[in-house]
């Protein structure tokens, strides 16, 4: 398949990709929710347990599948309509932006096993962690839609 032939399928592809946006984003909205539930009924064994199956099915079965057809599909994207990286600096903003959502998946999966082993921050800690998504999701989508630059 020549490359120029994705376009015949980018429609396609740009909607597999806005519902893995969907995907990823609520896992990436509920799992932090789980850590400060996980961190206030930390001593409740029984709570914890169900949590900690709770934290591993989002983050191993529903986040990782998500996460990686957003960038399948997201690079596809790219590859079909080449000039859009040459449209303004609004989609390397973007696309770094996306990068960071990308390392707060990962530092999710790193808080998951610590807590695993201890209470290793506050409530307040993962309260404030759990609003990191919805602010690149909103700068995100300011720059799809308004492409202010």
């Amino acid at each position: 398949m020549y490359l120029g032939d994705l376009y015949l399928f980018y429609v396609y592809i740009k909607v597999f990709h806005i519902v893995s946006i969907i995907t990823w984003m609520a896992g990436l909205f509920y799992l932090p929710r789980l850590f400060v539930y996980h961190v206030q009924q930390y001593d409740n064994d029984g709570f914890k347990k169900v949590v900690e199956v709770q934290e591993k099915k989002l983050y191993y079965y529903i986040l990782y599948p998500s996460l990686i057809a957003v960038l399948i599909s997201g690079t596809l994207i790219t590859l079909s309509v080449p000039d859009i990286m040459k449209s303004g600096g609004w989609i390397h903003a973007k696309m770094t932006l996306v990068l960071l959502l990308v390392i707060f998946h990962f530092v999710c999966g790193f808080y998951r096993k610590k807590l695993l082993l201890s209470k290793c921050k506050s409530e307040m800690f993962f309260r404030i962690f759990n609003e990191i998504p919805t602010i690149f999701m909103i700068l995100i989508i300011l720059l799809v839609v308004v492409k202010p630059f």
